[in-house]
């Protein structure tokens, strides 16, 4: 629970959201975000839908876009049809969205990622299970071409095979930075396996990268450096989900662990955001105590909060101090001029839930604008 009234220092007349702000070497013109929405629409290949450079094109009045999660390797992959970017054809792909999202003024990054246990056999290549820092199924489903099934049995990552790990990551950045983007976001959030080998639930490990709070941050800690070292700390985003219940995720003192994985973040000195989903994605922001001032306040940079803001409580939080900018995700899917709607005050369209994930145009760019 987050209390603004103690936090507000200064209000303006003028809404916060709308004023420009600078997030690492990002200017944005506004601090409206569009989160990572994942929908299931890439072509063979793991290349990017020709329809996308549309979809995010529309959606370029956003202070700055995050791209859908996409895959570093072929192993990260958990989710029928999702993108990747580790081949030519798949940055030569992302060239398209980017240039266009440009082209109408605005700015995007990619996220980073990968699924680690979260994944089924159909959609990994021959012969392989799914990854995880530890041999414990997740709780959950996944999107196959069956439709919705339980996710396979995982087996551990092999120590000596973390370097390549980490590697996947320096290369799929330097590879978002060559097909245009303005930056990355490392996925360390909603269970996926950055998550996984924070928390104590789905880390059992012995090694270095398990056991205490300060092993199981070590591999967000070297992944984000690698990526720093690769493409600029300034270019370089995190999101993290300390308290978001997904995939049988839990830790038994997420607190002090999500405090010492920002802290290490911030030691690597001018990274462009943090990105932090408070509670349940899409749901209640206090599903669970959670301080996330004092979470904040081990960050030196800029702030992104997301879950569930309304206008009133983003200007709160930016007002305050507490954020820089507030991410939106589904209200995106069906207002690509949401920025607007927020500015006149205007309502919001509802999204159809049916063509959320896979399909072609309908509910992916034929969502309309308001009225010139």
């Amino acid at each position: 629970m987050i209390n603004f009234n103690w936090l507000l220092m200064s209000k303006s007349t003028e809404s916060p959201l709308f004023s420009p702000v600078r997030l690492g070497a990002l200017d944005l013109a506004n601090r409206v975000i569009m989160a990572p929405l994942t929908r299931n629409r890439a072509v063979a290949g793991q290349v990017p839908s020709p329809l996308a450079a549309e979809y995010y094109g529309q959606r370029a009045g956003a202070g700055l876009i995050v791209a859908e999660g996409t895959q570093i390797s072929p192993l990260g992959q958990g989710y029928l049809d999702t993108p990747d970017i580790h081949s030519k054809e798949q940055v030569e792909g992302w060239r398209a969205v980017t240039e266009e999202v440009h082209r109408r003024g605005g700015k995007i990054v990619l996220q980073l990622w990968h699924v680690g246990r979260v994944s089924h056999t159909s959609v990994l290549p021959p012969g392989e299970s799914p990854v995880a820092p530890s041999a414990i199924r997740a709780e959950g489903k996944t999107f196959t071409k069956n439709g919705f099934e339980d996710v396979s049995e995982p087996r551990a990552l092999a120590l000596d095979e973390i370097p390549a790990l980490i590697e996947d990551y320096r290369i799929a950045a330097r590879n978002a930075i060559d097909a245009g983007f303005d930056g990355v976001e490392v996925h360390a959030a909603n269970g996926y396996l950055l998550d996984q080998f924070l928390r104590d639930g789905s880390n059992k490990r012995t090694d270095a990268y398990g056991g205490d709070i300060e092993n199981r941050t070590r591999l967000l800690a070297e992944v984000v450096q690698a990526i720093a070292d690769e493409i600029g700390a300034e270019r370089t985003g995190v999101r993290l989900s300390p308290v978001t219940p997904v995939y049988g995720m839990h830790d038994s003192d997420p607190q002090p662990l999500f405090e010492r994985a920002v802290e290490r973040l911030n030691l690597i000195g001018g990274l462009a955001f943090v990105h932090v989903i408070e509670g349940a994605t899409g749901g209640p922001r206090d599903n669970v105590a959670f301080d996330y001032a004092a979470l904040r306040a081990k960050f030196d940079g800029a702030w992104i909060a997301n879950n569930s803001y309304d206008k009133a409580l983003s200007e709160k939080a930016i007002d305050s101090g507490y954020a820089d900018a507030i991410a939106y995700g589904r209200p995106y899917i069906a207002n690509p001029d949401l920025v607007r709607r927020l500015r006149e005050n205007a309502p919001l369209a509802d999204f159809d839930q049916a063509t959320m994930y896979g399909g072609g145009a309908e509910g992916y760019i034929d969502y309309p604008a308001l009225p010139n």
